[in-house]
């Protein structure tokens, strides 16, 4: 069964199943949420060391693409080969918002863009409003306004070099929202004829295909990337991979998309806290910034998330 995920997000709160907090849809979302903050906090590791981030985003892409394989038992067909030019283009859409998200990770501030991601529900009602002719109604604009205190709050820093990094970070995090956001409103229109276990397994062998272009751009060979590197940058890569199955396949089953995307929209919180926890480990330059900066990171990640919920409340 097909769902319309534009209609969900600016439907009411039917879009909440009952006993939410019991589904599997609020759990298996929120552990996407978690791994995708988890993931991009060891990507981060992997910058800093001996590897560019080309290869870094080759490997996240490809990862992207097989966990996405994974959905081809889910069904489907194919409808028309002359139709093959639209997984085609959302291959792009997602190719580019995955190599601006990770442009913005391992070069930016990871509590700066994680947060900033949940602009891509937004987006997505914006799109939804421009191409879909949806309307929109008044709570979307108040949760935009929300979303740019948010923004504000989210780029504060204590120096000059610093607010150029998070006004960097956050440009790279704005295409990056906005590419994955056109993403989700053309998957949902074009998708349902060619059901969950076609569509987007088909799409991720087209964006495994584009990520060859990146390799002329390695540094070095993968087999160069020094033995040490690897934890990091295979489990961050998995971690990437891994939440994109979660997240689409919970949605796939059990509909619900906007609920789904709402919890999913915690990785900004997940983000913040991670840094705060394990930042001396994983990303020593966002935790050197002082608690009270992150701080403000936090109180932006939180106000973004308030954004959000008043889409579906």
């Amino acid at each position: 069964m097909p769902f319309d995920f534009p209609a969900i997000l600016l439907a009411t709160n039917s879009a909440v199943p009952a006993n939410f907090f019991l589904t599997p849809t609020f759990w298996l979302s929120l552990l996407a949420a978690f791994f995708y903050a988890l993931g991009a906090l060891l990507l981060k590791r992997t910058a800093t060391g001996a590897i560019d981030v080309w290869r870094i985003t080759f490997v996240s892409n490809i990862a992207t693409s097989l966990a996405l394989a994974g959905l081809w038992g889910f069904g489907g067909q194919i409808p028309a080969l002359e139709l093959l030019w639209q997984p085609a283009v959302v291959a792009l859409l997602f190719i580019a918002g995955q190599i601006t998200a990770i442009l913005a990770l391992t070069r930016g501030d990871v509590s700066v863009a994680t947060p900033m991601l949940g602009l891509k529900i937004l987006m997505v009602a914006l799109f939804t409003w421009l191409l879909l002719r949806e309307p929109l109604p008044p709570r979307v604009w108040v949760s935009a306004t929300l979303a740019t205190l948010a923004v504000a709050l989210l780029g504060i820093s204590r120096d000059r070099a610093g607010m150029h990094r998070a006004a960097f970070t956050a440009g790279l995090t704005l295409v990056a929202a906005a590419s994955y956001a056109c993403f989700d409103v053309l998957v949902q229109r074009w998708s349902p004829v060619w059901g969950v276990g076609r569509f987007p397994p088909i799409m991720g062998a087209f964006a495994a295909v584009y990520s060859l272009v990146l390799i002329p751009k390695f540094k070095q060979p993968l087999r160069a990337v020094p033995g040490s590197i690897w934890p990091y940058f295979g489990f961050g890569s998995g971690l990437i991979g891994v939440q994109g199955l979660l997240i689409i396949s919970t949605i796939a089953n059990w509909g619900y998309a906007a609920a789904a995307n709402v919890v999913y929209s915690s990785r900004g919180l997940w983000s913040v806290i991670l840094v705060l926890i394990l930042g001396h480990w994983l990303a020593q330059d966002e935790h050197a910034l002082g608690r009270r900066l992150l701080f403000f990171r936090l109180l932006g990640a939180v106000l973004l998330t308030a954004a959000i919920l008043m889409l579906v409340t």
